[in-house]
């Protein structure tokens, strides 16, 4: 196996959470190969969960799904002759769409390393790496960095890592300011993209208000889509006392990433943001229904999941009803039980 690496591509093109997940990966053989250059490839509107990430020399977007044909090819072959003039020693792949075979094969690199897809079997693609490798783990962070064992690494990075700049702080400590919020406060993400992984409004409605009476000050966020925006107004119209709405909507990955960092407490469902918690090391609430809470769990020491499972059987993916709220079985006090168990061992920290 080859000792040393000066360029390494890394191939993932999934949603913002899924990105953030593979940064063992990337932090793994920066560790490994600290002299390297790590570009990633990915979909074009994910670049700014790993904007920031100073392990990455360069990303490298892919038009995404929704894209027109033309605008698909256009930027294939764009992509082919920027990566092309690269020269990559060793590709890294960790996703399964079937237009990677093809770019992979116009990549001429040393080393071609892809995780063996059971749905992916043909020649075509097998013939297009160098080593197919078996995916191990029962997490997703832990399959991921399988793909590394045709490299013999022994010492694995396995934190996850959610990156921002000090501006990004000093942006959201002003605008906590302008809100009144100068102490402690909770983040809580009431959406995820889509409906089947949403809890009830009114619960937490009242989730806000327990903690309000706590004392603790609580931020809502959301993605800028009206759904979204529409969910946070509908929460905070149900609260005896209004949580902070203003910056819903209006944060970009990084400046959500400062802002959970310095939060006592974040709450949410399974989506990118509880992903960034876990990276950011803050304590987190977390609410799954019918995905896999094992496979997708908070990659986190600090956690508290509540999974609807535990309170009424889920169904499998492939009878999964997507327009169907399996979270609401969860009772809001339980979340609340949950929160307090987790704020009471948060150590004291201000915004100011």
């Amino acid at each position: 196996m080859e000792k040393s690496f000066n360029r390494i591509l890394i191939i993932k093109m999934r949603f913002h959470g899924d990105m953030l997940l593979t940064t063992p990966v990337i932090s793994t053989l920066k560790r490994r190969y600290p002299d390297a250059q790590i570009d990633v490839l990915l979909y074009q509107d994910t670049i700014p969960i790993l904007s920031e990430n100073p392990e990455i020399h360069a990303l490298y977007g892919m038009a995404k799904k929704g894209s027109g044909t033309k605008e698909k090819i256009s930027n294939f072959l764009s992509l082919v002759k920027t990566l092309r003039a690269r020269r990559y020693d060793l590709i890294v792949n960790l996703t399964d769409q079937w237009m990677v075979s093809l770019l992979v094969r116009l990549l001429p690199a040393r080393l071609k390393l892809s995780q063996d897809y059971h749905h992916r079997q043909s020649a075509f693609w097998k013939n297009s790496f160098t080593n197919m490798v078996p995916i191990q783990g029962e997490h997703i962070v832990e399959r991921n960095l399988s793909v590394l064992a045709p490299l013999d690494v022994t010492d694995y990075y396995r934190d996850t890592t959610m990156s921002y700049r000090p501006e990004h702080w000093e942006k959201l400590r002003t605008q906590l300011a302008e809100q009144d919020i100068t102490g402690q406060y909770v983040v809580i993400q009431p959406t995820a993209r889509q409906l089947f992984k949403c809890w009830d409004d009114e619960k937490f409605s009242e989730v806000v208000d327990a903690l309000q009476q706590r004392g603790y000050a609580v931020v809502l966020t959301c993605g800028p889509g009206e759904e979204d925006l529409a969910c946070v107004r509908r929460i905070a119209e149900g609260c005896q006392h209004k949580p902070v709405t203003a910056l819903a909507g209006k944060t970009r990955f990084p400046e959500l990433a400062a802002l959970i960092d310095h939060a006592a407490l974040f709450i949410g469902v399974d989506s990118a943001p509880m992903h960034i918690a876990a990276a950011v090391k803050t304590p987190i609430v977390c609410l799954f229904g019918a995905t896999d809470h094992v496979f997708w769990r908070p990659w986190s020491d600090n956690a508290i999941q509540l999974w609807a499972g535990d309170y009424q059987p889920m169904p499998e993916r492939k009878d999964r009803d997507r327009s169907k709220k399996y979270l609401s079985v969860i009772p809001a006090q339980d979340v609340i039980a949950a929160a307090d168990k987790l704020l009471a061992v948060a150590p004291q920290e201000a915004t100011s």
